[in-house]
């Protein structure tokens, strides 16, 4: 009987044994499964598209690659299949995410060639007094209108790189509205000295 108490013993201490070297292994296929879901996401564009999403699936696995260091298995594999679960979370937003950029560049695009006709007018009012600066005009004109042909011509492949390229040619719309405002005011601010 007392044998047979040290065998059961025995048996659950290798058991026990077994049970925490299983346990105390790095959690490498979650590991792999959650940095192929990663891949993934960022093939499709979540990190443009959907970026609060791939932004909290990587916060999840830094942290688990941080419990890993640790050795903390158990959590870090549990973080591993949160982490996999964000990132495919994140590609499945691309769709919508992509669509939703494509309607604000849409609308910052008719803004701006809106706000360009406003300058096309104001330039022909100033023309006279424009002297100096229509070279620089006629230049700017040109590639304002090759910036905007260039967003419409890759806004359905690349609405982030598209975004990107009318915040170049609100520059140019901003450079210009402010040329127009100072020389519409010059004479006034001519007179103005003569009255002194």
């Amino acid at each position: 009987m007392k044998h047979l108490r040290q065998v059961v013993l025995f048996v659950t201490v290798l058991a026990l044994a077994f049970v925490f070297i299983g346990c105390s292994k790095p959690p490498e296929e979650e590991k792999a499964a959650a940095k192929a879901a990663m891949d993934a996401a960022l093939k499709a564009g979540a990190d443009k598209y959907a970026a609060a999403d791939f932004k909290t699936a990587k916060g999840l696995w830094d942290k688990s690659e941080a419990q890993v260091n640790e050795k903390k298995y158990s959590e870090a594999k549990q973080g591993y299949n949160d982490a996999k679960a964000a990132f495919q979370k994140a590609a499945a937003a691309v769709a919508a995410g992509k669509k939703a950029m494509t309607d604000e560049v849409t609308a910052a695009v008719t803004a701006l060639e809106d706000s360009w006709k406003k300058l096309e007018a104001s330039a022909k009012k100033l023309k006279k007094k424009m002297k100096d600066k229509k070279d620089e005009w006629t230049a700017d004109a040109k590639a304002f209108e090759e910036k905007l042909k260039a967003v419409k011509d890759g806004l359905a492949a690349d609405p982030a790189g598209a975004k990107a390229k009318t915040g170049e040619i609100k520059a140019l719309v901003d450079k210009w509205e402010a040329a127009f405002k100072d020389l519409a005011a010059a004479p006034a601010k001519a007179e103005k000295k003569k009255k002194k």
